[in-house]
């Protein structure tokens, strides 16, 4: 508060004594007195004008400056901090072409180039760096995947925590990209005070950790975005559709929306469900017994996929169709186990 206080008396005096040479320059002699009155009145609005605005100027504006830099990161301002030196570089080689043109361009350009090449080197460094820093680190690993190989990661996939597993069995074809504002909200929903909800965010937080640690699965950490854009999805959605990208989600509404704009969608869900057994423990079918087991009174079907059952005592209705209800199902390396019995108080037809 006295740093502005300091400031506001400085502005009046400046702004005073550069209404005093106002009143100067439009000839007022102090000897006359209306002109006088007249330079009074100059050089008092100019301190009054001094007095109110010089801290919206000055102080205030660096002040949020001050604040703004604060909550950047270290990478952030290093990043914006090259990207602003590269881009003045460039405005200087075009400054000397650009001002040989004719008045006014070739006063003007160059100051509007250094401008605005000086704002898009800071802009896209601070948007790109990852990108940039993993280039300048092994440039022939970034040259070398195309940009269809990266999958757009959503934040229900990172709660959900079946990609690391799902990535080792290699059914996503490419690196993991995951935006800065997917990680934002992953933060938020760890700090909600829902405890549900702070749980499923913590839990999406350690299986990125997991994922960032494991050196056989690629994460990449990304600082693009959509500023036109509301909210995570249809940033995501517009990323998808604008890179070619595959969306990597389990949220259905999400892949809905997606498709709809013609964004290739892997829905871990539908995954899941794609591998599900066609049998389950409890369910019943109805099995042509084939041949006899290994041990005694077993029998053996196959299910029309090709698998086969052991059914218990189900030796007797060799070559008759039984209904028999599964009892487990056991999935190995090599493939499934089905066991089955007969169900109890239903007769096996015989051979059509």
């Amino acid at each position: 508060m006295r740093s502005e206080l300091v400031v506001r008396l400085v502005g009046m005096v400046a702004l005073a004594y550069a209404g005093f040479r106002l009143g100067v320059y439009l000839a007022l002699e102090p000897a006359d007195p209306e002109a006088l009155r007249a330079l009074i009145a100059i050089t008092l609005a100019g301190a009054g004008i001094g007095l109110l605005v010089t801290p919206y100027l000055t102080t205030r504006p660096l002040r949020r400056v001050r604040d703004q830099l604060r909550t950047v990161s270290a990478q952030d301002l290093v990043a914006g901090t090259v990207g602003l030196v590269v881009g003045l570089v460039i405005a200087a080689l075009l400054a000397l072409p650009l001002s040989l043109l004719p008045a006014p361009f070739g006063q003007v350009l160059p100051f509007l180039a250094s401008l605005v090449l000086g704002y898009f080197g800071a802009t896209l460094m601070v948007w790109r760096k990852q990108e940039l820093v993993q280039f300048l680190t092994n440039p022939w690993r970034l040259a070398s995947q195309p940009a269809s190989a990266y999958v757009l990661v959503d934040t229900s996939v990172l709660i959900d925590g079946r990609v690391e597993a799902v990535y080792r069995a290699g059914f996503i074809p490419g690196a993991l990209l995951i935006p800065n504002f997917v990680l934002n909200e992953l933060q938020q929903v760890a700090d909600s005070p829902d405890p549900l909800r702070r749980g499923r965010g913590r839990r999406g937080l350690n299986v990125l950790n997991r994922l960032r640690r494991d050196p056989a699965i690629p994460v990449v950490i990304s600082e693009l975005d959509v500023p036109e854009a509301v909210g995570v999805d249809e940033k995501l959605v517009e990323l998808a559709r604008t890179h070619h990208w595959p969306l990597l989600t389990c949220d259905a509404n999400l892949q809905r929306v997606a498709e709809i704009r013609g964004v290739r969608v892997l829905n871990l869900n539908e995954l899941a469900n794609a591998l599900r057994p066609m049998v389950m423990t409890g369910d019943e079918v109805t099995l042509r017994i084939v041949q006899e087991g290994k041990e005694a009174g077993q029998g053996i079907g196959y299910l029309d996929d090709g698998t086969m059952v052991v059914v218990e005592g189900g030796r007797k209705f060799i070559g008759s169709e039984v209904d028999v209800v599964i009892t487990r199902v056991l999935q190995t390396q090599t493939g499934r186990m089905v066991f089955a019995q007969p169900k109890e108080g239903v007769p096996a037809r015989g051979p059509a």
